[in-house]
């Protein structure tokens, strides 16, 4: 039997409800359903526990999987998640705007019509200048919209040694890339 704990800090609200697991604090709220054959997840005493009846290599590996997402739901409601992106052009210079749910490129590569794409999930976007901060409770709402942003401008059919415009990611949580 294999068992994994994960202790619940102060001022975070955890429930369960059969397999789905909200954990609620100051930045927000974010719920997620774990489920697989042979897991049981439980709350006892402020704290997560995690349990596989059996000690195969699939319940060792979603025992951790199912432990790292529970980390990362009770950093989000606690620190939150930031991403800092920079948009980087030396042909023609681009513009790029939030407009309600979603951004907008304009004159990427000299380009006449806008290049748009969605902002996933509560995550919120702030463009100044160059740079873009995306911030947010949910990992991967963050990690998504920034992903969005750089596929929304990715060179094709050119030599992408020349033509090195786009928008790049260059810090997640304070972190250099």
């Amino acid at each position: 039997m294999l068992e994994k704990s994960i202790k619940i800090p102060d001022g975070v609200g955890v429930t369960l409800e059969g397999n789905t697991v909200r954990v609620q604090g100051p930045k927000g709220v974010i719920s997620r359903e774990l489920t697989y054959p042979g897991i049981e997840i439980s709350l006892e005493n402020n704290t997560i526990k995690l349990r596989a009846d059996k000690e195969r290599r699939t319940q060792k590996a979603l025992v951790g999987t199912f432990s790292s997402h529970i980390n990362n739901m009770i950093k989000g409601v606690t620190q939150g998640f930031e991403y800092k992106m920079r948009a980087v052009y030396s042909h023609f210079p681009m513009s790029i705007k939030v407009s309600g749910d979603e951004i907008i490129v304009e004159n990427f590569l000299g380009e006449k019509t806008p290049r748009k794409t969605k902002i996933v999930g509560d995550t919120s976007v702030k463009v100044k200048g160059k740079e873009i901060i995306i911030t947010g409770c949910n990992i991967e709402d963050v990690g998504q919209t920034a992903a969005n942003i750089e596929q929304l401008t990715k060179v094709k059919n050119r030599d992408r040694r020349v033509f090195q415009d786009g928008i790049y990611i260059v810090e997640k949580n304070g972190v250099p890339i």
